[in-house]
């Protein structure tokens, strides 16, 4: 029809699939256009991690009021969600390696409706508890699947700012939960603030009914006119699709017998450096304290002196820097590298953290001095927000081959969550036994020997992909750097004058 738009006639035309045959696109298709569409919607399981762990900021002091809880029955219910976490990242992993993680989202998605419906009808402490734990088998899930599902969908020039919005959109949730904490909570109950996720979680699960499963995870099960289908429907170009194909189903081909060994295959020693490098950002990226700082500001303020007030308004000021240092990370992850933006980053959360440790040490911790806490306190945020925060979910998702990825990143997510279970569950008990600046100080050593693990350990993945990085596994040139050779490790392609300035040398490292 001589009318019709460009975009309207080449969705509705067949196009040549990749293995030859004609294969009609998806009914949604619309290229990067639609692959951003998918974004928004995995933005949605972002959302509710962020606002069904950040909401218990706000709602903690109602909750303690009500149930008289002390200082070690608000880190159980508090830390509760986590372990759930961490059984939901185990979990998750089997079922998007067995049913897909497209079926996984949608499993996940109806977790998190009924887990805030159980959260907001609790009647004790302990029920509360047990229903935050299911709860989290939802949170856990979805830092799972969807870094995984997103990063197996976008082209690897896009790869990294399309994961980070799953990033940014946690940070949207926790600031609206912070928002409410603040705005509402004289008109809300703690009940109210809870039981409102169920509404993006039922628009989750109803969106997730049109979107097309990961092409990788298709190609793995040999079922490769659907993953030429779902290819297409996220490419413009027709001939990167075969391009891609071709080399998913080249990699695929050498791992068939890594995909009968199972978690065997996670012990290899090819794989090793990849393990090393992934789980060890995982747990300094909650062990550099950022999860202390979201759940228990307005806590450790108040008990510090702090008026109520002043508490719950730095715990909103916090939320709204990490959404802004997310969203600007989001912007140059793919430019200056994952590995340049940790370590320009880090050193600025070592002297924040220690600078807090001073002035609550000095006894400079009240409302009269509360700009010089404050204003530490989002300078903390700034470094870790925008550094180490921005890369932890991300290279969980990349670093792993094909094979094991579903298990690898399983085990990836479970080490974040469980790192963060262990922040969460001995914060409170670290200040009443060292004091708020002992606990400041005990992470900003945390952070440095951070710093010192990624300028050893993380290599640079930022322009390659999957296959590439899966490549580079193999013939032993993944990491930055190789014993006996003076190599210093690859800062990324835009930050090596900053990596000058920050330690004085760097050398470029080779790329797979």
């Amino acid at each position: 029809m001589a009318g019709t738009s460009l975009p309207a006639a080449r969705q509705a035309a067949p196009r040549p699939s990749p293995s030859g045959s004609t294969a009609p696109a998806h009914p949604l298709s619309g290229g990067s256009g639609f692959l951003l569409a998918i974004t928004a919607v995995m933005a949605i399981a972002g959302f509710l991690y962020g606002y069904d762990t950040g909401i218990i900021s706000g709602a903690l002091l109602q909750i303690t009021d009500e149930f008289a809880l002390d200082h070690r029955l608000q880190e159980v219910v508090t830390a509760s969600i986590l372990v759930g976490a961490v059984l939901g990242a185990f979990a998750t992993g089997w079922l998007s390696e067995r049913l897909g993680r497209r079926w996984t989202v949608m499993i996940v998605a109806a977790v998190f409706c009924l887990g805030a419906l159980w959260s907001s009808l609790a009647g004790s402490a302990t029920q509360l508890a047990l229903a935050r734990v299911f709860l989290g088998l939802a949170v856990g899930g979805s830092s799972q699947v969807v870094p995984v599902y997103i990063a197996e969908l976008a082209p690897a020039a896009q790869r990294g700012r399309l994961v980070i919005t799953f990033n940014l959109a946690i940070g949207a949730g926790i600031l609206l939960a912070n928002v409410v904490g603040v705005a509402l909570h004289e008109l809300w109950s703690w009940r109210s603030m809870i039981a409102v996720a169920i509404l993006p979680a039922a628009l989750l699960l109803a969106a997730m009914l049109r979107l097309p499963e990961s092409p990788r995870w298709l190609v793995e099960r040999d079922r490769v006119e659907e993953a030429a289908r779902a290819l297409s429907s996220v490419r413009v170009d027709d001939g990167t699709v075969t391009q891609e194909l071709r080399a998913i189903r080249e990699v695929a081909r050498q791992e068939r017998r890594d995909a009968a060994a199972g978690w065997r295959t996670l012990a290899q020693p090819w794989l090793r450096p990849a393990l090393v490098a992934a789980l060890g950002v995982a747990a300094f990226t909650q062990l550099s304290g950022l999860e202390m700082m979201i759940y228990y500001t307005p806590t450790i303020l108040a008990g510090a002196g702090f008026s109520q007030g002043v508490a719950l308004w730095s715990s909103l000021s916090l939320a709204a820097m990490y959404v802004v240092m997310t969203f600007l990370g989001r912007l140059v992850v793919d430019r200056i590298g994952r590995r340049g933006l940790m370590l320009v980053m880090i050193p600025g959360t070592v002297v924040s953290l220690a600078v807090l440790g001073a002035l609550f040490r000095a006894g400079l911790a009240n409302d009269a001095n509360a700009w010089l806490v404050v204003g530490a306190l989002l300078v903390f945020m700034l470094f870790n927000a925008g550094g180490i925060q921005v890369v932890g979910w991300l290279l969980g998702s990349e670093m792993f081959p094909l094979s094991i990825r579903g298990k690898a990143s399983s085990l990836h997510a479970a080490t974040l969550w469980g790192s963060n279970l262990v922040v969460t569950a001995t914060a409170l008990t670290l200040v009443h036994y060292a004091g708020v600046s002992g606990m400041m100080w005990t992470y900003a050593a945390l952070n440095l020997v951070s710093f010192v693990f990624v300028l050893r350990c993380v290599p640079e993945t930022a322009g390659r992909s999957l296959e590439e990085i899966e490549t580079s596994l193999r013939e032993g040139r993944f990491l930055p750097w190789r014993p006996g050779r003076h190599v210093a490790p690859s800062w990324g392609r835009a930050g090596s004058g900053l990596a000058e300035v920050a330690c004085g040398r760097v050398v470029a490292a080779e790329k797979g």
